[in-house]
């Protein structure tokens, strides 16, 4: 049995598939890791830990790690009100640290060599992937095959079509992210810089939107604690607003900004829960705080949203007795 063994942080994708294959190739035990942040209903976590023994993956692991999602980053971008270039919620960059925590705690656990993830050379995952790895796990080999070996997403999908796997044409063109915070989307439209993305290729596909209806959240020291009345945990809140608000569309864009790598890049995303409330909680802090507070929280929370790699401080007692004055509710009307 070989000595190599690495856990590959894994989402079922077309890239971290192609990792299992490959590395397994290389000579590598590789145990799959899937950190589930949300967007994963049972049927997909089942069709993900039936497939990673298929593509060779000697142990599975899925970690369910939403409450700590929300506890230890998501309700902070909610303090911050932080929509990037004032659209953007962050929808999946907020996951990548902590997904990487909970796949070295995995690799740990199982006395791996080697850590991997299944990101590109283009975007910002790689920087937040291999920056968290290096720092909680320095003694182990990173091993990154999509990036070392420049691959297309089309060159992906003919070597696992050569070792008996097919993945549907449609992931040649595009990569879907889809996470609690919300899905983003790049593809043949987001390297350009004009088009916009085709409804269809969003998760939430093609709208036809019913009846406006409006919803009351209520919030707890800045933390979403109702709807409509009903008392929900956060996490539950969350997706149930991302539920209704993809029915709406609400959340869709194509954000347009800076990268880790200094170059532009653009992204589709759809993030309605994020998107309604944040929109929520910033008309709640229109009532409770002054002209000037605003003024400093709104540039506060840019400067937060900015250092997105940066894990969450712990509330300063003067941040919480801030928020604890939110304690009320917000209305906002979907369908609008």
């Amino acid at each position: 049995m070989s000595d190599k063994h690495v856990v590959l942080a894994y989402s079922g994708g077309l890239d971290t598939s192609f990792c299992v294959v490959w590395l397994r190739e290389q000579g590598y035990k590789v145990t799959t890791v899937t950190v589930n942040t949300g967007g994963f209903d049972a049927a997909e976590l089942h069709r993900i830990e039936a497939l990673s023994p298929r593509l060779g993956a000697s142990a599975h692991v899925t970690v369910d790690a939403r409450a700590g999602l929300f506890d230890r980053y998501l309700r902070y971008l909610v303090f911050g009100n932080v929509l990037r270039g004032g659209t953007y919620p962050l929808s999946v960059s907020a996951e990548r640290v902590c997904q990487a925590e909970r796949v070295v705690e995995v690799a740990r656990s199982v006395g791996a060599t080697a850590l991997a993830h299944g990101s590109t050379g283009a975007g910002n995952d790689q920087v937040r992937f291999d920056v968290a790895f290096h720092v909680l796990a320095p003694n182990l080999e990173l091993v990154t095959p999509i990036r070392a070996l420049a691959l297309s997403r089309a060159a992906e999908v003919a070597y696992l079509a050569e070792h008996g796997f097919e993945f549907p044409s449609r992931t040649r063109d595009y990569s879907v992210n889809e996470g609690m915070w919300g899905a983003s989307v790049g593809g043949r439209e987001t390297l350009e810089s004009w088009p916009g993305l085709p409804d269809a290729e969003y998760p939430g596909g093609a709208v036809a939107a019913p009846e406006p209806r409006e919803l009351a959240v209520a919030f707890e020291q800045g933390v979403p604690s109702s709807l409509n009345g009903a008392s929900l945990q956060p996490v539950a809140l969350i997706e149930e607003l991302n539920a209704l608000g993809r029915k709406y569309g609400i959340g869709r864009g194509v954000h347009l900004g800076d990268t880790v790598l200094g170059i532009k890049g653009r992204v589709g995303f759809e993030a309605p829960a994020a998107h309604l409330l944040v929109g929520a909680h910033r008309e709640l802090e229109k009532l409770v705080l002054t002209g000037k507070q605003l003024f400093w929280k709104e540039t506060l929370g840019n400067l937060y949203g900015s250092r997105s790699l940066r894990r969450p401080a712990p509330l300063s007692p003067a941040g919480s007795s801030m928020r604890s004055r939110l304690t009320t509710s917000s209305k906002t009307r979907t369908g609008a």
